[in-house]
């Protein structure tokens, strides 16, 4: 009976509640990244946080463009391609051919069959960083 009441009865007008504005600091405040330790795993939203702050475009268009390099660089090894990026590495596809394999747990010598990977091969100045 109270919940018929209460939604028969006319509501109260209160006083709009205002939202703080956020300070004029906070807006400036430019995208950072965080200091990578070892054994961190970075992602491409950390990736697009640095290039955002550098590059000083909004995150959401870096996220973009790397998501579209992604995509090309896909795009290419799926057609074959070698893709040379200078100062990382050569990513290609390498064809691995059908072979004989033993099964690990019962020993039984089974068929594996052929298959594509992609292989990565450093730059000289890559490993030197490294």
């Amino acid at each position: 009976m109270a919940k018929a009441a209460a939604k028969k009865a006319p509501a109260k007008k209160t006083a709009a509640v205002k939202k703080a504005a956020p300070s004029k600091s906070a807006a400036a405040k430019k995208p950072t990244a965080k200091k990578v330790a070892a054994g961190d795993v970075i992602t491409l939203k950390h990736l697009a946080v640095e290039m955002a702050g550098k590059h000083e475009i909004p995150i959401s268009k870096a996220v973009t463009m790397l998501t579209e390099m992604i995509d090309s660089i896909r795009g290419s090894l799926k057609k074959g391609a070698k893709i040379r990026i200078v100062g990382l590495g050569i990513l290609q596809v390498r064809k691995r051919e059908a072979r004989m394999g033993r099964n690990p747990a019962t020993g039984e010598a089974i068929k594996i069959k052929a298959s594509k990977k992609v292989a990565f091969r450093a730059s000289k100045e890559l490993k030197e960083a490294v």
